[in-house]
């Protein structure tokens, strides 16, 4: 689900701001943009984002500025391996000159910020910070979330308007399939130009035979049965987009097997309109938590 969010924090010697977006992903996926003197706070802010989020992309931006003096301290085996290579380098070509500090000093990592500089002040500030731009992002996710249960909710009244079209059409298969079978029937027998009399009996078990295999009552009433749950899903507060995922399968598996039983155009037009629903709300439940 999309949304984004915004915290800061300030403190005596220092001032924090936290960005946060995300977007629609089936699981939980966090990527932080945070400066080498904040990697040792990773770990904690990635639970803190995972106690408040379980799906989608995250994107997290924090923003450090320290109003007091920073102490640095040298990465002496860079610097060393460094300086080593070029000796080396001065010895083996015969290359003249004096090592210049201005280029150690701008060796990528040759410089860090102190370990010791990341005072408890500014983990709690920009733990406050964090937490203020999930809130924000929350109550956008909230808003969005709203809309998109209204829209899946007609989606699922319109699958369960055309239930009674396929019960009804099904209803009708009997007779159908009675006339069409004595029409063929009679066509055929009549093709020498004699009548002969049709086995009403071995007529109606053909009918039986038929009709029971086109039977979706059974799919039907599971059919249903999964609305029901569904929507009781939509209206929980609990992570259902699990449960929403596996009922729109069934669904599906409702819809193909009415599908493969009917040769009755109108249940075959309903049944595909109903897996056309299921795909559009398969689309949306991948923003459900």
């Amino acid at each position: 689900m999309t949304g984004y969010g915004r915290g800061s924090a300030e403190g005596d010697t220092f001032s924090v701001s936290v960005d946060v977006k995300t977007v629609n992903n089936r699981f939980l996926d966090v990527h932080l943009r945070l400066g080498g003197e904040l990697a040792p706070l990773e770990p904690a802010i990635k639970r803190q984002i995972s106690s408040r989020l379980s799906r989608g992309r995250v994107d997290l931006t924090i923003n450090l500025e320290k109003t007091s003096q920073t102490a640095y301290e040298l990465n002496r085996p860079l610097i060393a391996g460094y300086v080593n290579a070029l000796r080396e380098m001065q010895t083996e070509f015969g290359i003249a000159g004096e090592l210049d500090i201005n280029l150690i000093a701008r060796l990528p990592g040759a410089l860090q910020p102190s370990r010791d500089g990341l005072s408890d002040d500014v983990s709690a500030g920009l733990e406050k910070a964090l937490a203020g731009a999930l809130d924000e992002l929350e109550r956008m996710r909230a808003q969005e979330g709203e809309a998109l249960r209204q829209e899946m909710s007609e989606r699922i009244d319109k699958i369960e308007a055309l239930v009674p079209l396929i019960e009804s059409a099904a209803a009708g298969l009997v007779d159908a399939y009675r006339a069409r079978l004595q029409k063929r029937i009679s066509e055929l027998l009549s093709r020498n130009g004699q009548l002969v009399e049709i086995d009403h009996g071995r007529l109606a078990q053909e009918v039986a035979y038929l009709s029971d295999r086109s039977d979706v009552s059974e799919e039907m009433v599971r059919l249903r049965s999964h609305l029901i749950q569904f929507r009781d899903a939509l209206n929980s507060s609990s992570e259902t987009g699990k449960m929403l995922d596996f009922l729109l399968q069934e669904l599906n598996r409702e819809a193909n097997t009415t599908l493969s039983k009917s040769t009755d155009l109108s249940m075959k037009e309903s049944a595909l309109a109903i897996k056309a629903e299921v795909e559009k709300l398969r689309e949306q439940v991948q923003n459900v938590e």
